[in-house]
């Protein structure tokens, strides 16, 4: 299977607006969680973090969208942040399948700042790195290496 986004829907409550998606994705939902709830694997698709506490009420930072609080975090199901100025934006995985998952987004605003084109675009991108050979590992900061144990003792070392 390849993945697919089903046609998202818009709701306007007054001022509030709400998108939801339901995008079918290649991965199993333990291969999908790091997309949705760390730095490199949301600014590999979505937008660039600078701050991420992975926990309730830890601070959150999304570079395009705005800062605020994670407001819910089920650890491999749901990954919730409430930013000034972006509103909620929620990502819910269920399984899918053999191999696949399913994420219902949510994202409630206020005025005009998201659309659905733009949130399309990013589940494309979210598709196309779940589709490739690597996947997110291709996105993923390089740990340095763990320091080795010199041969020799250093001067002042004992032995």
């Amino acid at each position: 299977m390849s993945g697919s986004i089903a046609q998202g829907t818009s709701q306007t409550h007054g001022n509030t607006h709400i998108l939801h998606f339901l995008v079918r994705l290649p991965r199993p939902m333990e291969d999908v969680w790091p997309a949705v709830a760390t730095p490199e694997g949301l600014g590999a698709w979505c937008t660039a973090v600078d701050v991420l506490q992975p926990r309730l009420d830890g601070a959150v930072t999304l570079r395009d969208l705005g800062s605020g609080r994670v407001t819910a975090w089920d650890v491999d199901r749901v990954a919730e942040y409430t930013v000034e100025g972006g509103g909620r934006i929620r990502f819910h995985l269920e399984r899918g399948g053999a191999g696949e998952s399913v994420l219902r987004f949510t994202h409630e605003f206020q005025g005009e700042a998201a659309s659905e084109s733009a949130w399309r675009d990013r589940f494309e991108r979210l598709i196309g790195i779940l589709e490739s050979t690597q996947g997110l590992a291709a996105y993923r900061t390089p740990q340095p290496p763990a320091p080795s144990e010199p041969s020799e003792p250093l001067p002042g070392q004992f032995t």
